[in-house]
């Protein structure tokens, strides 16, 4: 007996009635050239079904809602507008986030930050600039997000305590960011909803549904957004794994199911579209690490890497098991994503495998293995304090067998060799990623990056997540694949990118940028107050100090000069002089001409003042001068 099909729903939920019998297309007719066996049009013979085929999510846009791209009628009617806005991730690595809005609705796909650059001195971390978003905050429907690195899920409290929307994510995504949300004091109001592949979420006028994809976190998501203009494909992080460590590979069946039924865009991950070939399976540092940990044989072994590659820490967990070791976790963040990830089901450790901190000088130290943060170098790392040995628990010796299993990112080169050094002046064995496979990316190379083209087929497409040399590279793979330039959008953050399922082009501009955060400070250090941090850094300060008396305008004390960054006064003793004299010359004669406007009177100090440090030096501190009345 034939089993009774759900029924179908368009965009908006709404049930479609079937379609009648009569009024499906004549079969076609038996002609004398034909083979006798002629086969019925494959639409009019019902689909088998197998074992192995995954049942539709119950909110799946049906393929009549959306035309494939090649249909006449498709290029010739237009439909309601669709707007893509990205807001952070183009011509920059971090801080991803991308606003849809259509009609009345709006939703957010990831809200990541950014780790500052070596000229944000000061600054701990970098936000999107949610302008637009506080804005626009009652067409919001809820945020999306792929996965749980922090580029993509950092500023989510940040943005949650400003716009408190509904949030969708896989189960350890939400996990990590419930761990985020607590630090922050707003996980009890935050409305947090776990979600899972193949499944879809309405967003108002539009639909977004979930597709497994392999990266180097678990629970990875790329979106099919289901919209009235036509079908969105935002891959989000991707690679394609065939033997991953987790238990399922891409669903890349569905990504050709899609690209059947008509995709309009394609936003894809640029990272590795200068790399050429596939990207190496996540196993094959699973082989390094058996192979390293038999050479390190009486040795302690210390592995850095970074916190939120769960697959890597399950291999390192598997070898130590392997050898009779025990693990120590350092650092915070590695601590939180480990005990997340064990809570969950992700990591799986054996009872009495993991050791306190407190506990290691228990066993031997060639029974056990550190997993630690710093494998980026960073000045206050775990790994960092002890190349520094400035670790409280941890003193690097000629017996320690290091290994840094991540590459560099770019503008961290010197800060890993540094460390690297370090280690090494201390004694200790050091492998790092050049030397043997300790290391895979979780982002796509080029053949898989043309692979998605190739399943998706879109009409257009935006390469997105990534410098603006990625986002070029990512393009020309497409011409290469024989797409159009006019199909092909190189966006800026800020851009509005529209299309009425017809065209798609850049339209208009709307707030979008960088904000500090600087401990708990959000916002309140701009670009001035960086600019003379750098300033400062660079070239010093001297402070120019005078008293006067506020009745006779004489000078009671003063000018002294006091310098910080600039020279050492006891070995300048005729600079300070000099200067002092010019600035006695100059603030008297501002006296004696009856000027009483200290900023006017400041100002000609200042200037010259710089004049004359220039002429003797070259070099331009920051000049504060400093009148006193009494």
């Amino acid at each position: 007996m034939a089993k009774n099909k759900e029924p179908e729903l368009n965009a908006y939920g709404e049930k479609i009635a079937p379609k009648s019998p009569a009024k499906r297309p004549a079969p076609v007719k038996k002609t004398k050239a034909a083979p006798k066996q002629q086969a019925k049009p494959a639409k009019n013979r019902p689909e088998p079904k197998t074992a192995n085929r995954r049942a539709e999510p119950e909110h799946t846009i049906p393929a009549e809602t959306n035309l494939p791209a090649h249909t006449t009628n498709h290029r010739s009617i237009k439909k309601t507008p669709l707007k893509i806005i990205p807001l952070g991730g183009l011509n920059e690595i971090g801080k991803n986030m991308t606003v849809f809005e259509c009609s009345n609705d709006m939703f957010i796909v990831d809200c990541g930050l950014a780790f500052p650059d070596s000229d944000m001195p000061g600054v701990d971390l970098v936000l999107p600039d949610f302008t637009y978003v506080e804005q626009n905050a009652d067409k919001i429907r809820g945020i999306v997000i792929t996965h749980g690195h922090e580029d993509h899920i950092g500023g989510l409290a940040y943005l949650l305590k400003k716009v408190n929307v509904p949030v969708y994510a896989t189960r350890l995504t939400i996990g990590l960011i419930e761990g985020k949300l607590k630090e922050h004091e707003i996980l009890s109001t935050a409305k947090l909803n776990v979600v899972t592949p193949r499944q879809t979420v309405k967003m108002g006028c539009m639909a977004v549904e979930f597709i497994r994809v392999n990266h180097s976190i678990p629970d990875a998501v790329a979106l099919a957004i289901h919209t009235p203009a036509g079908i969105v494909v935002h891959t989000g992080d991707f690679k394609v794994d065939f033997t991953p460590i987790e238990s399922e590979i891409i669903d890349l069946a569905r990504f050709g199911e899609l690209g059947n039924r008509g995709v309009l865009a394609l936003m894809s991950d640029s990272t590795n579209a200068e790399r050429r070939g596939h990207t190496a399976t996540e196993r094959t540092v699973g082989n390094s690490f058996e192979r390293l940990f038999d050479t390190a044989e009486g040795k302690r072994i210390i592995i850095a890497t970074f916190s939120s590659n769960i697959h890597r820490i399950q291999q390192i967990v598997n070898s130590a098991i392997r050898c009779g070791r025990k693990i120590a976790v350092f650092g915070r963040s590695m601590l939180n994503v480990i005990s997340t990830a064990m809570e969950l089901g992700y990591l799986k450790v054996p009872d009495g495998l993991m050791i306190d901190i407190d506990s290691m000088n228990r066993f031997p130290p060639e029974k056990i293995v550190l997993i630690t943060t710093g494998s980026q170098g960073e000045p206050m790392s775990a790994l960092s304090r002890m190349a520094m040995n400035e670790h409280r628990t941890v003193t690097i010796t000629p017996m320690d067998f290091i290994i840094i299993s991540a590459t560099p990112i770019p503008g961290n080169e010197k800060l890993v060799t540094k460390v690297v050094n370090e280690l090494m002046r201390a004694g200790a064995e050091v492998i790092y990623e050049s030397m043997y496979d300790v290391h895979v990316s979780g982002h796509a190379c080029q053949e898989e990056l043309k692979l998605m083209l190739s399943l998706t087929k879109p009409r257009f497409f935006i390469p997105v997540h990534g410098e603006y040399k990625h986002l070029k590279k990512h393009a020309g793979l497409a011409y290469s694949l024989g797409f159009e330039q006019e199909s092909v959008i190189i966006a800026s953050i800020g851009n509005v990118i529209e299309t009425n399922g017809i065209d798609m082009k850049i339209t208009g501009q709307v707030p979008a940028g960088r904000v500090f955060v600087d401990g708990l400070g959000v916002g309140d250090v701009g670009s001035i107050v960086l600019r003379d941090r750098k300033h400062l850094s660079e070239d010093g300060l001297i402070i120019a100090v005078a008293t006067i008396e506020n009745e006779t305008g004489a000078i009671l004390a003063g000018p002294d000069i006091v310098s910080r960054g600039f020279v050492y006064v006891r070995e300048s003793e005729e600079l300070m002089s000099d200067a002092r004299a010019l600035l006695m010359r100059t603030l008297q004669g501002c006296l004696d001409s009856d000027m009483h406007d200290w900023n006017t009177i400041k100002g000609r100090m200042k200037d010259e003042l710089g004049d004359y440090i220039y002429m003797k030096t070259k070099r331009r501190p920051m000049i504060l001068p400093i009148i006193m009345e009494i």
